[in-house]
């Protein structure tokens, strides 16, 4: 899909300051906008991370969808997050407080990867091509 130029991923999470602090620890890096409402990072040249207060989508889904707190804890997405080094990325995300899922391992599909979560139930995977 050439037609799309810039990929934004948001996850809705329950408090807003807590999730910037987390990413801050888990990516070493600030955000590029941190303003009440929206936070985002950007992680590649062509992605950023945005982290939205539930209370604030919810306004904008209306009474289209269940509200975003009835999902607290409950996996709603997954970032499969290729790094240059998944060991030092293992070791911070056990730092930055990320609720270990699965431990580094040789997977199928070919990748080397651990699974995390956040505190709002997110899954956050690191991985590496197996050579």
């Amino acid at each position: 899909m050439k037609h799309i130029r810039f990929i934004e991923t948001i996850l809705y999470v329950k408090d807003q300051q807590a999730s910037t602090d987390f990413y801050i620890q888990l990516f070493r890096q600030s955000p590029d906008l941190n303003v009440p409402g929206m936070t985002e990072f950007k992680l590649a040249e062509n992605f950023k991370l945005g982290i939205m207060p539930n209370k604030g989508i919810a306004k904008i889904l209306g009474d289209k969808t269940p509200h975003p707190d009835l999902g607290n804890g409950v996996p709603r997405c997954e970032l499969y997050l290729y790094a240059e080094d998944i060991e030092l990325e293992f070791k911070n995300a056990i730092k930055a407080g990320a609720k270990l899922i699965s431990p580094i391992a040789d997977r199928d599909w070919g990748d080397k990867v651990c699974y995390f979560a956040d505190m709002d139930g997110h899954i956050i995977a690191f991985a590496e091509k197996l050579h």
